[in-house]
């Protein structure tokens, strides 16, 4: 039997989330997705999807806090990323098993419960600095601050967001789990939310919130993945992005990817995490490549060159 190419695409929460964050709307986006993802899928690709969370994690933390009381208190951070990462592969799944079988292909899905162990001293829970929830302006990041003690920074030049510590993720706890998914032949959607974060000490669910491109690629790495595929919402990445001297790359090596963050190009909490996640891949696997682009390119993935390539 001839070994599959593993594929791991991650998903960016705010692919799931538009304006209107109902729902309804939430599975209708997650319907179009689901159509691209599709495309991927031949009997030589075994197809392993995360997916990110911030907005609706920020959105439900907001709702907890609202109708905080004695009787009915808030959940912690952990439980509610929990409760996205559920929400979540539950309509992905759906959406995914309709659009399987609209193209007439009989594969199973299935979406796990991830908790990623992180530690209780990395550095991160000293600075808070993974950005969650809506968007605010500056007056309202100031008064929210005031009355509940978060930090609110400042996100991409796109508004005000809460901050909580994301620490750097240090193994999957459902490792075995996903690898016997992966080696039946279902597609797996894991890893939902940058995953649930449990101490490493203790196995405890921590306050705090995984970037989903460091845990999507912890996963990549954990099985031997052919390619790592990070969306986003354009094509390629771009240096100077925004100005007039924007340059799109087609392909850059893990040596100018370095240069790059170093020289500022990328935005903290936008494209740095990205480019910083596919780097960090390919020198794992220097055999691989990473690739970043946005949805609408999967299908030509397996075709030709698409989005920007990170090789080694």
């Amino acid at each position: 039997m001839t070994q599959k190419k593993k594929i791991v695409v991650a998903l960016g929460g705010n692919a799931i989330l538009s304006n209107d964050a109902s729902a309804q709307a939430q599975q209708e986006a997650l319907e179009m997705t689901s159509k691209h993802l599709v495309k991927l899928i031949s009997p030589e690709v075994q197809l392993i999807i995360s997916h990110g969370n911030g907005p609706q994690v920020g959105n439900l933390l907001l709702q907890q806090q609202a109708s905080d009381s004695e009787k009915n208190p808030a959940m912690p951070l952990d439980t509610c990323v929990a409760m996205t990462q559920g929400s979540i592969g539950f309509w992905l799944q759906n959406a995914l098993e309709r659009e399987l079988k609209n193209a007439n292909l009989e594969k199973e899905v299935a979406t796990i419960v991830t908790q990623v162990i992180v530690d209780k001293e990395d550095e991160a829970f000293k600075n808070p600095s993974k950005p969650i929830g809506p968007f605010l302006t500056h007056e309202q990041a100031q008064v929210l601050e005031k009355e509940t003690g978060a930090v609110y920074k400042e996100d991409a030049g796109r508004g005000w967001r809460k901050v909580v510590p994301s620490p750097k993720p240090i193994a999957i706890q459902e490792q075995y789990s996903i690898n016997t998914l992966i080696n039946n032949d279902i597609i797996t959607i894991c890893a939902g939310g940058g995953g649930i974060p449990i101490e490493r000490q203790s196995s405890r669910g921590v306050e705090a919130v995984i970037d989903k491109d460091f845990a999507s690629e912890k996963l990549a790495e954990m099985i031997d993945a052919d390619l790592f595929i990070i969306l986003t919402g354009v094509d390629q990445i771009a240096l100077n992005f925004g100005k007039e001297n924007e340059k799109w790359l087609d392909k850059m090596t893990v040596s100018e990817a370095e240069q790059y963050m170093e020289e500022g190009h990328f935005a903290p909490g936008s494209m740095l995490p990205k480019v910083e996640a596919a780097v960090q891949y390919v020198k794992a696997r220097p055999e691989c490549k990473a690739v970043i682009t946005s949805l609408e390119m999967l299908g030509n993935i397996n075709k030709e060159s698409v989005g920007t390539e990170i090789v080694y």
